[in-house]
């Protein structure tokens, strides 16, 4: 595999889930908790930090606990334009996005930018606004290092974008044990598909939105039966980071002691790739994991930015995935209802407007979902 990064550790920082304060009543990241976090991961060899222009106060909290405290040269910085209709109304708001984000991050250039989200349903605003050329040109100008994108679709559809974009250097996608060989994902396939094309892979959701770093009894069974010791995360982010083509494994921690567990294997001097028998392990895992219904959402929240009735629909699809996956519905209802609270609605506050399900990577039929779990839990 061609890499485009050297001297540096598997595990990449994704700024995306950061830890949160309150301030004056209001949710914040804490800055000086990520600053701890980001000591830890440059000490332990990582340099790949991954943040976007629509993760709300990301790319600020990365100047802060990154760029004013650490030499330009001792990272790479990941940061992503998003041109979908609910991020950008038009051409010139999506172009603006890569003055903000170097504004916002004072980094003065981006290792590695990133189309955001591509898919068949957004594409069409990549190709109509000149996306594509444009960070062709940023790059030209030294703005940036390295382009590519992150991709939510079919392995065809992935087919047809890098050999229509020869030139895209690397790809991001949503890999993990539990969709490796799931339906909708397809992540084995995709992943086939940019080891066709020669294309070295960031990976995203390498534990689900947090999912499997506490996965299902059954699950915990199979790995504990192999491992006691080591954490549910820890499973996850070897088996993405143990794929031939995989440059990096992004980990979007949210806690001291998640990049602690974290570095205790991904560190430079501690990482060694799943054994054959680990791999059987985590086959047994998935197929615990695949016989357990659920909602397969990765909590990205592109879905509650345009949510007319403020419904907090990841946190609700969480709770019912606790239902399905623990049975406790007196305890679903109980978290159910803590969502409703304050400015948030619960799902039977839905409009059906259908904004959710256009900015949802996922392609999730949410509404549908929001039907059902007004039902169960309302």
């Amino acid at each position: 595999m061609r890499s485009l990064i050297e001297n540096c550790m598997k595990l990449g920082f994704g700024m995306m889930r950061l830890p949160k304060i309150s301030v004056d009543g209001k949710e914040v990241i804490d800055v000086e908790q990520t600053k701890d976090m980001v000591d830890a991961f440059l000490a332990a060899g990582g340099r790949y930090i991954d943040t976007a222009f629509v993760y709300t106060g990301s790319e600020e909290a990365t100047r802060k606990a990154l760029v004013e405290r650490y030499p330009r040269d001792a990272y790479y910085l990941a940061t992503k334009l998003n041109a979908g209709s609910w991020a950008a109304k038009n051409e010139q708001e999506a172009k603006d996005q890569f003055r903000i984000s170097l504004e916002r991050t004072g980094a003065g250039y981006f290792d590695f930018y990133l189309l955001h989200a591509l898919g068949k349903g957004n594409v069409e605003f990549y190709d109509k606004y000149g996306i594509w050329d444009y960070v062709k040109g940023l790059k030209e100008e030294g703005l940036i290092r390295h382009w590519g994108f992150s991709f939510h679709d079919s392995p065809e559809f992935l087919d047809k974008l890098l050999t229509d974009h020869p030139d895209a250097e690397f790809v991001q996608l949503q890999i993990n044990y539990a969709d490796w060989e799931d339906a909708d994902v397809q992540s084995r396939a995709c992943y086939e598909v940019a080891a066709k094309h020669d294309k070295p892979i960031v990976v995203m959701e390498p534990v689900k939105g947090g999912t499997l770093a506490n996965p299902p009894e059954v699950v915990r069974d199979v790995f504990s039966a192999e491992d006691p010791s080591a954490s549910y995360a820890s499973w996850a982010i070897r088996f993405a980071a143990s794929l031939p083509q995989v440059m990096v494994v992004l980990s979007g921690m949210s806690s001291r002691e998640q990049m602690a567990d974290n570095l205790s294997y991904m560190a430079l001097d501690k990482y060694a790739p799943l054994t054959e028998k680990e791999g059987k392990t985590i086959e047994r895992a998935r197929e615990a994991l695949n016989s357990i219904e659920r909602i397969p959402c990765t909590s990205c929240r592109y879905c509650t930015g345009g949510c007319p009735m403020k419904i907090n629909i990841p946190e609700i699809f969480g709770v019912m995935n606790e239902y399905k996956l623990y049975g406790n519905l007196d305890k679903a209802k109980r978290h159910y209802a803590m969502f409703g609270q304050g400015e948030g609605s619960l799902a039977d506050a839905c409009i059906k407007c259908g904004q959710c399900e256009g900015a949802c990577p996922q392609h999730l039929p949410i509404i549908t979902y929001l039907e059902e779990i007004a039902s169960a839990l309302g």
